[in-house]
């Protein structure tokens, strides 16, 4: 099969972007975060954002205290962790890795070795009781492989964690207690080893920068919080009435 270039390659990754982590976003957004029913409500938080939000308990003060964050923090984070190794795998990038605990295995096209990889989206996404469980399943993980004669060779530096995007002194110190042992590869870096192209993460973020100018996102907030505050309207779940 014919290798593909850095603009085919950047051509797909981007419209995967498009498909199922941008236009799902939004359709979760009018959809499932639009519905009352998916949302575990704190009756006293919900009242004070409400406020803040509209200077009054609301329906509309309500809807925009449960739909804002949501929509904007833990829905598209959600879907774009839960995306991006299916990426590599979809796109044959990477291959999805056989081994606990590892999301993708490639050949690092500088060292041309196989590297098994643990994804990370940036340089701030792991607090410090993770580190020590991700050293020690490297460490366990490459002792079960070196029993295998086809892996008798390995060594730590073919276990990486692999960050999507950031440059090497945004890595928090949590990221930095395991590049001692296990490397950290990031952004620029991290995309020329699986790529193959010195400059690809400079115009993969560039192309990622048009496409999202070209979305159509005008009544993405506006027409979810409306639907929501017409739920909570009706709802039996909250008393609007002024004591």
């Amino acid at each position: 099969m014919k290798a593909k270039n850095q603009e085919e390659t950047t051509k797909e990754i981007v419209e995967y972007f498009k498909t199922y982590i941008f236009e799902n976003h939004i359709l979760a957004s009018l959809n499932r975060n639009s519905k009352l029913k998916n949302y575990n409500i704190n009756p006293i938080v919900v009242k004070y954002l409400s406020k803040v939000l509209e200077n009054e308990y609301s329906p509309i003060g309500v809807a925009k205290a449960l739909f804002y964050p949501r929509v904007l923090g833990t829905s598209i984070n959600t879907t774009f962790g839960s995306r991006i190794q299916n990426m590599f795998v979809d796109l044959k990038i990477a291959e999805g890795s056989l081994i606990k605990g590892m999301d993708i295995e490639f050949i690092d096209k500088i060292e041309n070795r196989r590297k098994w990889c643990q994804l990370k989206a940036g340089p701030n996404t792991i607090n410090s009781e993770d580190v020590k469980p991700l050293i020690k399943k490297f460490t366990d993980t490459i002792n079960l492989a070196r029993t295998n004669k086809a892996f008798k060779n390995i060594n730590n530096t073919d276990f990486i964690v692999g960050v999507l995007y950031g440059e090497i002194d945004d890595l928090s110190m949590h990221y930095k207690v395991i590049d001692k042992s296990h490397p950290v590869i990031i952004g620029k870096d991290f995309w020329h080893r699986i790529t193959g192209f010195p400059n690809f993460y400079k115009g993969l973020v560039e192309n990622l920068q048009i496409l999202i100018e070209n979305i159509d996102t005008q009544n993405l907030i506006n027409e979810g919080v409306e639907k929501l505050a017409k739920e909570i309207e009706i709802s039996q779940l909250f008393d609007f009435e002024k004591p």
